[in-house]
């Protein structure tokens, strides 16, 4: 019986189960966000054609899903790699850290805009990032009373403000696993809010209060969770004139005979204006790597270098064709030498 046992034990150990073992998976496993999700797609497009390595898989979970599912643990049920349209929160760091997911290569990929976008077939909204928060915050300032809200009585965007259209306000946008809608929040809708100064100040009496108020869209139907899934919002707002949809720039790029992008505080969502920041509503892409599969997993070490090249991510690399904005060359090199020495990220870092 002792003999079984080992025996067994013997096999368990030479196929790998339970652990990153050679041959138990040979494909890399991608999760996380949906804006980045197009970029990797296409580098993993030509990964697989240039090499030997099979085309790695690609899961359109959200950033937040894509971190659960990555930070879960080691070992080939677990993705080896996940997209995110944010920085990984520290939370999500310390409990990947805690299920044994110890060291985590952070490689930031490039830049995109965030846009509200609408059909080529109505008027261009030109809206500013205070009209976006009383259109769309859960509750607004009650008049000029400092500290005093209502639920959003806004029903229209003339409501908003008179210089808007006499519209209905309905907005597709990303759900609260998606990375989209926390830059959404944090860089439109907090900036709006920041715009009555009682709420500013909010800041530092009350975080709390003030993240809440400033953070919390509204329930009422003017804002409507589509999914994870932005062509599917592009065909929504193909299909109705009067709807508005949030979602990265590069859907729009691709869109653009379809869709136009309102400005933001005046200014359009094109590329040179996101590359050198001066379009409020933008922020940095990112993927993290499971430095234990690296080496376990095949081909992690040569699609990455792939993904960090210049003709992927360069000024004039195939990946600018997809919207992409890329980093300066300084940001590039960091990044690339982070890649090929695969050092970690530091908890203290976030």
């Amino acid at each position: 019986m002792k003999k079984v046992f080992i025996a067994s034990l013997a096999l368990v150990f030479a196929l790998g189960i339970g652990t990153v073992g050679a041959a138990s998976r040979d494909y890399i496993s991608i999760v996380g966000s949906s804006t980045v999700y197009p970029f990797a797609t296409v580098v993993a497009e030509n990964f697989g054609k240039s090499t030997s390595f099979k085309t790695p898989t690609i899961e359109s979970t959200g950033s937040g899903g894509g971190h659960k599912l990555f930070g879960a643990g080691v070992g080939v049920e677990y993705p080896d790699i996940t997209n995110s349209s944010r920085r990984i929160k520290k939370s999500e760091f310390e409990k990947a850290v805690a299920n044994g997911v110890k060291e985590i290569v952070e490689v930031k990929v490039g830049y995109d805009g965030i846009v509200i976008a609408n059909s080529i077939k109505a008027p261009l909204f030109k809206l500013s990032r205070k009209d976006i928060f009383l259109a769309l915050a859960k509750d607004v300032p009650s008049g000029n009373v400092a500290g005093k809200t209502v639920p959003n009585p806004n029903k229209t965007w003339k409501d908003v403000n008179p210089s808007l259209p006499d519209v209905k306000i309905e907005v597709l946008g990303p759900p609260p696993t998606s990375g989209t809608r926390d830059a959404f929040v944090e860089l439109a809708m907090e900036g709006g809010a920041k715009k009555f100064s009682w709420i500013a100040d909010l800041k530092g009496k009350d975080k709390k209060a003030y993240k809440a108020l400033c953070h919390t869209i509204r329930e009422d139907g003017a804002y409507i969770e589509a999914g994870e899934n932005d062509n599917l919002i592009v065909q929504k707002l193909d299909a109705n004139k009067d709807v508005l949809g949030i979602f990265g720039f590069s859907f729009l790029d691709q869109n653009a005979d379809k869709l136009q992008g309102a400005l933001i505080d005046g200014v359009a969502p094109e590329f040179e204006a996101i590359a050198d920041g001066s379009y409020p509503v933008s922020r940095p892409l990112f993927f993290y790597v499971k430095k234990a599969h690296v080496g376990s997993i095949p081909g992690i070490k040569e699609f990455l270098a792939e993904f960090t090249s210049e003709k992927a991510w360069g000024d004039n690399g195939y990946l600018t064709d997809k919207g992409l904005i890329p980093m300066p060359e300084a940001e590039r090199k960091k990044f690339r030498q982070a890649v090929e020495n695969l050092t970690p990220l530091s908890g203290s870092e976030l």
